[in-house]
């Protein structure tokens, strides 16, 4: 029996912290809500949906690696395009997980976690295996694989 694929999307929010000291929590809260509205009205469209946020980040599922692929660089796009936003970055990794209780679990959720941490703002850092499973995607062209010190 085969494994059903998932591919994971984590997309946050640049520099939450100074933004919340130098213009107070209200604003903070005032972003961090207008970045869930903004990357929930890309999500029919890509066949996607979020499944919690957490602070100044949202987590999102996609059946489509290619399409998260695609949501991934449509979010920092779009956002990056209001001066007035903070630069957002988003890890995606494809794989196996395991849902309970309406929330994901598993090495698949871990890995996109950690690669929108490690991705600079207004970047998309994708995973091999999501770059393997979304195959050739018009318009894309893939930097060069990088590996860094643990």
């Amino acid at each position: 029996m085969g494994r059903a694929e998932h591919t994971f999307l984590f997309a946050d929010l640049v520099g939450f912290t100074a933004l919340a000291e130098s213009e107070g929590d209200y604003r903070a809260v005032e972003v961090a809500v207008e970045l869930q509205r903004r990357v929930g009205a890309l999500l029919e469209s890509h066949g996607a949906e979020q499944v919690k946020a957490i602070g100044d980040c949202v987590m999102l599922r996609s059946a489509s690696a290619a399409a998260g692929v695609e949501l991934g660089l449509r979010v920092v796009d779009e956002l990056a395009a209001d001066p007035e936003f903070p630069l957002v970055r988003v890890g995606v990794h494809t794989g196996p997980a395991i849902a309970r209780d309406g929330d994901w679990y598993g090495r698949t959720v871990n890995v996109a976690s950690r690669l929108c941490s490690v991705a600079g703002g207004g970047e998309v850092l994708i995973s091999e295996a999501t770059r393997s499973a979304a195959g050739a995607m018009d318009r894309m062209e893939h930097g060069e694989r990088q590996l860094q010190a643990a």
